[in-house]
């Protein structure tokens, strides 16, 4: 039986699938969000952890507030104190102007601290007490400032590790995770990928949408889906770009999943870590669909679609393993930022949260 303040249909359109797995999530989403105690969501990448604290949000009765976001691996270290707290004009150099912080401009409402096992424990130190005074000062500032905001924090760390290794205050783990959920990996809830499927593709027009016959959903239902839900995400979309309103079969499948083997030798040295991500699959995919990297005799290679087709998981890849930061994805795959940004135009590639 669920149990909740409320049973919001809503959620059902959040957190898709009908597994206990999902089942289980959206119950738990129900009873944290009856309180204002501190949640910490722990998962792998990709799982969905923001979805879910959105959803612990959305359920409470701090859901006509502000909710508010902020990856805390991906701002640089010299300013997540202004990110959280705010600043004042003059502060430091290039503070032109009073800036509110996430915590003052999340006030009666939530705000989600994403990775927060890789905050500076210079900063672990401040937030704690903010958490335990519920009071702000900005940045330059000498004025006290109360706050009420709800903490969601998440990561897909071992704090625990990180803890005994002394990069992570235990009392601070204690203050964030007064309620500790686990967010499900997509391995662990394959039978909800076709309802995940048909939630990813309801928005685009007919003719973008691809079909997938019995033996392609089952070589789906098998993958490891190392990147989880946002993974399946990227692959829905590099399938309605590359095969816009065709019926998929298995050895489709098998090269969407891992398009660099088509023309990858098998022996070959990964040379950057989105090809070492990239790879992981290799062994699977070959297994599912042994002769998809070489063409049947006398059928034509269209090379162009095999090279955009490769350029584009390779930009997927980057961007899962960089957790959707444009300029660390840049980097992973060599190019200029703005060069990244160009070829994300021109797939269609949206930045996502995961």
């Amino acid at each position: 039986m669920t149990v909740g303040h409320k049973n919001n249909p809503a959620l059902e359109t959040l957190i898709i699938g009908s597994s206990a797995a999902a089942t289980q999530l959206r119950d738990m989403i129900r009873r944290v969000a009856r309180s204002n105690a501190s949640v910490m969501l722990c998962g792998p990448s990709g799982s969905g952890k923001e979805l879910v604290a959105r959803a612990i949000h959305d359920e409470g009765a701090r859901a006509a507030k502000a909710f508010s976001a902020i990856n805390c691996g991906a701002i640089p270290g010299d300013l997540i104190e202004s990110e959280l707290f705010g600043h004042e004009k003059g502060s430091f150099t290039g503070a032109h102007a009073r800036r509110i912080g996430h915590f003052e401009a999340s006030d009666g409402g939530t705000l989600f601290l994403d990775e927060i096992g890789d905050m500076r424990f210079d900063m672990q130190v401040k937030l704690l007490r903010v958490l335990e005074e519920r009071t702000i000062v900005r940045v330059g500032s000498s004025e006290v400032k109360a706050v009420d905001v709800r903490v969601i924090s998440a990561t897909h760390q071992d704090l625990g590790a990180a803890i005994a290794d002394g990069k992570f205050r235990e009392d601070l783990f204690f203050r964030l995770g007064v309620v500790v959920l686990q967010v499900p990996s997509l391995a662990s809830r394959v039978e909800d990928i076709p309802a995940l499927i048909r939630h990813f593709q309801r928005k685009m027009p007919g003719e973008a949408k691809c079909r997938f016959d019995d033996a392609a959903m089952a070589l789906l239902m098998q993958h490891g889906w190392p990147g989880n839900v946002r993974e399946l995400r990227n692959f829905v979309e590099r399938a309605s770009v590359l095969h816009g309103g065709e019926t998929l079969g298995a050895s489709d499948v098998a090269i969407l999943l891992n398009p660099t083997a088509a023309l990858a030798p098998r022996s070959a040295v990964p040379s950057s870590p989105a090809a070492v991500q990239a790879s992981a699959d290799e062994s699977a995919a070959a297994h599912a669909a042994p002769h998809a990297k070489t063409p049947a005799p006398g059928r034509p290679i269209d090379l162009k679609r095999e090279i955009e087709t490769i350029e584009l998981e390779q930009i997927h890849v980057a961007l899962d393993l960089a957790d959707g930061i444009i300029s660390e994805a840049a980097r992973l795959l060599t190019l200029k930022r703005t060069t990244l940004i160009e070829k994300m135009r021109k797939y269609g590639v949206q930045q996502q949260a995961a």
